[in-house]
């Protein structure tokens, strides 16, 4: 029986394959699991339509992402903390406190799990940081910290 799979399935194939199984495999295992659908003209042109939005959608994603990086190029993020007397911070600078540094001074929403920094800042002065907007798009900001 031709099938297309649902979801991967070890040692049938790859989500999205229509393959030759078994016909009891298929109508005892794949179909009642939802692994695999019958692989009728109808189905595999829903397919091929379901395949074509998620690719457009993520080339929109990935142009979007890669004008935010754009953006974010000549952007400087101010974030005020308090230190001792030779600079050093009293706690550190996060990626949340980034964050909110972004929506607060540009408007830009960016989760704080896609700013890296490699270690907490702590010390005055600019650093700079790595920003994953998407799949294959990053990007530099440079966060100033002072009083």
């Amino acid at each position: 029986m031709k099938v297309i799979l649902q979801q991967d399935v070890a040692g049938q194939g790859k989500k999205g394959e229509r393959v030759e199984g078994s016909e009891g495999y298929a109508r005892n295992y794949l179909l009642p699991r939802k692994l695999a659908a019958k692989a009728t003209p109808d189905a595999l042109n829903a397919y091929k339509l379901q395949e074509q939005a998620r690719r457009d959608g993520a080339v929109r994603a990935k142009e979007r992402a890669q004008a935010l990086a754009e953006q974010m190029k000549d952007m400087v993020v101010h974030v005020r903390a308090k230190a001792g007397s030779q600079g050093r911070l009293f706690g550190a600078v996060t990626a949340a406190n980034v964050a909110d540094a972004l929506k607060a001074q540009y408007r830009l929403e960016v989760d704080k799990h896609k700013l890296v920094l490699e270690e907490p800042i702590k010390h005055y002065g600019r650093h700079e940081i790595k920003v994953k907007l998407g799949s294959e798009v990053s990007a530099r900001l440079q966060v100033e910290v002072g009083e």
